[in-house]
């Protein structure tokens, strides 16, 4: 089979296009380069919409904790709390259990069933718990900017007659953001790798349709030689984080662009230690 015909038929099989059997022998870098990137239409699937569900509620989660009112500071900072204190790899695993639970028939609500057993799915249960998981990190990120907001911002505002929302969404707000995205850029970036645990904590892989390094996890398992899938995947992420890095350093000159110099590129700075 020429190299060709193998991205034809394998590059969109982990979205269910394609063969349904996966090659076993004869394994080429072709196949392995193809699957792998098959693989990684979930990753990015994960991540995008983790990030972009994730990013509003990061933003009520700061606002929450910043509050002066109990009744939203205090679940705010135990949500924050737990979802920073406890390993993503736990809560993907106590979510799919949590789920697995719910009656097959769904739950009735006033009259009406609500199906839940699409929650036990990958693409909607995994997703749950990433959004989950990196909104509490963001918003402890967007929680320190807002409280870094400097005075002298907010008492310019204050002369203009800016109150309340106006003062926030103007002023606050975009301050907020200038100041915590290098931080959140490192943030983005960890979510991204983290989407490689979906299917290696509790989520099942629906006929063999899994991740990047699910298939490189396949490869390496049947060609004992785990020196080319795994490599292969790594250079896919590392090519994805460099696209990740423009795009967030793209916005981040957007939001310094009123600032004198222009601030000039994002640099990366890897989050060795969390």
């Amino acid at each position: 089979m020429s190299c060709a015909q193998t991205i034809s038929d394998y590059a969109l099989r982990a979205i269910g296009i394609g063969p349904r059997l996966l090659p076993r022998s004869d394994f080429d870098l072709c196949q392995q380069f193809t699957l792998i990137g098959s693989g990684l239409i979930w990753n990015l699937y994960f991540a995008c919409l983790a990030l972009f569900f994730g990013f509003f509620l990061a933003n009520a989660l700061a606002l929450a904790k910043a509050s002066t009112n109990p009744w939203l500071r205090k679940p705010a900072e135990a949500f924050i709390f737990v979802f920073r204190g406890s390993p993503l790899f736990i809560q993907f695993f106590l979510a799919y259990e949590a789920m697995v639970m719910l009656p097959r028939a769904g739950i009735e609500v006033f009259g009406f069933t609500v199906a839940t057993s699409w929650l036990t799915k990958a693409w909607a249960g995994a997703l749950i718990v990433l959004v989950l998981n990196t909104s509490a990190y963001a918003a402890q990120i967007f929680h320190g900017a807002l409280m870094s907001v400097p005075k002298g911002d907010i008492e310019a505002a204050d002369a203009y007659g800016l109150t309340g929302w106006a003062k926030f969404r103007r002023v606050m707000w975009p301050t907020m953001l200038r100041l915590g995205w290098p931080a959140y850029t490192n943030e983005a970036i960890f979510l991204f790798h983290a989407t490689t645990l979906v299917f290696f904590s509790s989520f099942p892989a629906f006929q063999q349709r899994g991740d990047s390094l699910y298939y490189a996890n396949y490869f390496a398992d049947k060609t004992f030689n785990p020196f080319v899938a795994y490599p292969i995947v790594a250079g896919y992420f590392i090519l994805c984080t460099l696209i990740l890095i423009a795009l967030f350093g793209t916005v981040n000159r957007r939001l310094n662009r009123h600032l004198p110099g222009a601030a000039g590129r994002l640099k990366y700075r890897p989050q060795l230690l969390r």
